[in-house]
């Protein structure tokens, strides 16, 4: 999809889906059709200066969007006609976004302000109903609740606030501890907590209905964390780290479990939890695969050898019969993860490093990224090469498949792709928001959202659906 001549900031979907909202660093705004990547309409027209933020509103009738110009901008989205200019704040507005009840709009801006403005009388009216103040710098990020009661601001000053949307008073105590910038925050679906990440390079979990405290912390790593995986239970977190070490943690109160879990003799790149819960694999790079007792942390049996360079990615099949690993040195194998013996011959097949693997949800197939830009899928029984998924311009960091097993998701540096399972082919545009390589990508349950984590220092959630 092209059509803007500068950069793009930021990329929205309608609630329907049918549509896609874009704005740039030339001052417009640009509807396209999801469907067919075409663009809709002309681009609309009326900022000043570069268009920061935009969003569709829940009905999907108007589009908003934010600007260096200190001005909010409201849009017909059916029409593309102008429908009113929200002025309130007096430096760039950085972040906005609807309250689900269609009743408000709220907006942060780089003059350390938080802005409610009422939608309900009419888009063309919009008055601005609560100027909330207490932030000591600029407000990058707003959220509101699921129930519309609460607003979550995140600042430069390195704090998130709580807000009464009724009232605009302060709900409980800052949200202190991050160390750096707060660049995003959201709330779960409940309403009782919100995720904010940071500048820092950390996500902070905080609990509403506690005090507002900290809700999970965990720290004893000496180095960068790699990998994270939760237990099916969802009680535990492991994590893998360049410090060489492997943790089992407490989801609940991040104590660590067991004793660090020790063997490999270079940084752990990737650490995966069996379906049951009852065994741990872990990839190096001293070229090895381990396999651990996950209750006392013991390890099983012999390292698994075999791949002639560092081993980059390993998953398990969804009835933890098999490992699959992917290195460096090109190939992708297939493991007994009882016995740890290598079954059948490497697959073959990439030109370059092999980023990362993936099972389908019934175990019939297996996906791999490689730096050669492709994903491979191949029949797990067989060995057999089944097609080639071509379309990142860049190296393929992570694949996941969806629960339905007819979706494939990947990422690379900047982009997400979505194609479809059976055809390989790629399904509508990039998806774009990240700033650095795309590390992870995973579908969740119910297969309608996509979360990813980047080098960027971020987690995005996209909805594929809306």
């Amino acid at each position: 999809m092209t059509g803007h001549s500068v950069r793009v900031n930021i990329v929205a979907y309608s609630a329907d889906g049918t549509r896609i909202v874009s704005a740039a660093d030339d001052g417009t705004i640009s509807l396209w059709d999801a469907s067919t990547g075409e663009a809709l309409g002309v681009p609309l027209e009326g900022h000043t200066d570069s268009v920061l933020c935009v969003a569709f509103s829940p009905n999907g009738a108007i589009i908003a969007s934010t600007s260096r110009d200190s001005t909010i901008h409201l849009w017909d989205s059916a029409t593309g006609a102008h429908l009113a200019t929200l002025k309130g704040h007096t430096n760039t507005v950085f972040s906005l976004c609807f309250s689900p009840d269609r009743i408000h709009l709220v907006s942060g801006s780089c003059d350390r302000t938080v802005q409610i403005w009422n939608v309900e009388t009419g888009p063309r009216k919009a008055p601005l109903e609560l100027t909330l103040r207490g932030h000591s710098r600029l407000v990058n990020s707003v959220a509101v609740s699921p129930s519309a009661r609460y607003i979550a601001s995140g600042s430069d000053d390195k704090t998130i606030r709580i807000w009464d949307a009724q009232t605009g008073e302060a709900v409980g105590a800052t949200l202190t501890g991050h160390t750096d910038w707060v660049h995003s925050v959201v709330f779960s679906p409940d309403g009782r907590s919100i995720v904010s990440g940071s500048k820092d390079g950390t996500l902070r979990l905080w609990d509403l209905f506690d005090g507002n405290a900290l809700h999970r912390e965990f720290s004893g790593h000496t180095r960068v964390v790699t990998s994270l995986a939760y237990f099916p239970s969802g009680t535990r977190v492991i994590s893998g780290s360049r410090d060489h070490s492997i943790r089992i943690w407490d989801a609940l109160t991040g104590a660590i479990v067991v004793e660090p879990l020790l063997g490999h003799r270079n940084v752990v790149r990737c650490v995966a939890i069996s379906p049951d819960g009852l065994q741990i694999c872990s990839a190096s790079e001293d070229c090895t695969i381990r396999r651990w007792d996950a209750e006392p942390g013991a390890p099983i049996g012999k390292p698994m050898t075999g791949h002639g360079s560092r081993v980059n990615s390993v998953a398990y099949s969804p009835d933890g019969m098999r490992i699959v690993s992917g290195a460096d040195d090109c190939t992708v194998r297939v493991w007994d993860a009882s016995t740890g013996e290598a079954l059948g011959f490497p697959l073959k097949g990439h030109r370059s490093w092999v980023q990362c693997v993936s099972f389908s949800p019934d175990g019939a197939c297996i996906a791999s990224g490689s730096a050669d830009h492709t994903i491979l899928l191949w029949d797990s029984a067989t060995g057999i090469r089944l097609r080639t998924l071509e379309g990142h311009s860049n190296w393929v960091t992570s694949v996941a498949v969806s629960p339905s097993g007819r979706y494939i998701a990947s990422g690379s540096v900047n982009t997400i792709r979505m194609w479809n399972y059976q055809t390989g082919e790629a399904i509508g545009a990039p998806l774009s928001g990240h700033t650095d390589w795309v590390r992870a990508v995973a579908f969740s349950p119910d297969g309608r959202s996509i979360v990813s984590g980047s080098d960027d220092r971020t987690v995005c959630v996209w909805d594929l659906f809306e």
